[in-house]
């Protein structure tokens, strides 16, 4: 081998390294609830950051209680979830470094069109649930411990129901997402509560139809969180960081409020 070649053999290799390490930094991890992804939130939104920032985004789509524990076990850059109580604790631990309100948007209960609990038409979720739960009426939870369920779950407590009392009867726990369990609503002819994004893209809808809404306890708010960089060396601060900032940027925020399935605005942006 010729000096001239060896040296340029030795400039390839380090040229192929430094490519690597520079796609390894300039791509980031958001552990994510599912309803920003199955809503196609983010193939509004990626695209956009990134021929902005030159930063690749890669998504976990789950249940906020596994994105948060993901994030605990240091799987990921970003945590984008909604569930306010958890999220909190998740910084006031040490886990993340500090939370933005996103966008927000509502949830609804959906029902079969025979509504055997008489609740279509109202705005109170705890008088629906109420109904639901003195008829004996099917209901399907996602029952996973996700942002959707933590929600229900509080929803209960506050009617002062245990439904839990009567799982596998009328009360249906499908430890699944939210679509899994909006078709076994379906299926089953099962009332059940869902975020507004997710059932407006939801395919499967047959016959079903939003019976409450409206109600402020139904209120659902996104947050986004740097993983803390102490706590998970792994973190990508920089590039995760400029990800944050430019979704709570007007540009970020504009684009959340573009996003539209069927004439309808999915997300309402309130970042801060």
């Amino acid at each position: 081998m010729t000096k001239l070649t060896h040296i340029n053999l030795c400039l390839g290799i380090c040229l192929a390294f430094c490519s690597s390490v520079f796609a390894a930094e300039s791509s980031i991890i958001v552990q994510s609830t599912t309803s920003t992804a199955n809503s196609g939130l983010y193939d509004q939104l990626l695209p956009r950051f990134q021929r902005d920032t030159g930063i690749t985004v890669h998504v976990v789509a789950v249940g906020t209680g596994q994105a948060i524990k993901n994030a605990k076990n240091c799987d990921g850059d970003v945590l984008l979830v909604h569930a306010r109580a958890a999220e909190q604790k998740f910084v006031a631990e040490g886990y993340g470094v500090a939370r933005h309100d996103v966008m927000y948007n509502d949830f609804v209960f959906v029902g079969p069109p025979a509504d055997p609990a008489a609740i279509a038409g109202g705005h109170s979720a705890l008088a629906a649930l109420a109904r639901i739960a003195s008829t004996k009426s099917k209901f399907a939870s996602r029952g996973d411990n996700s942002g959707t369920h933590k929600k229900e779950v509080a929803l209960w407590k506050q009617a002062g129901i245990d439904p839990t009392s009567d799982s596998g009867g009328w009360y249906l726990e499908t430890g699944s997402g939210m679509g899994a369990t909006l078709n076994a609503a379906v299926g089953s002819g099962a009332y059940t509560m869902t975020d507004r994004a997710t059932w407006i893209s939801f395919k499967n809808r047959q016959d079903y139809q939003i019976v409450v809404e409206g109600d402020d306890k139904l209120f659902n708010q996104y947050g986004i969180i740097l993983v803390n960089p102490q706590k998970c060396s792994n973190v990508k601060r920089e590039p995760a960081q400029k990800f944050i900032d430019w979704v709570l940027s007007k540009k970020g925020q504009d684009a959340i409020a573009a996003y539209q399935l069927d004439g309808q605005q999915l997300f309402f942006p309130n970042g801060n």
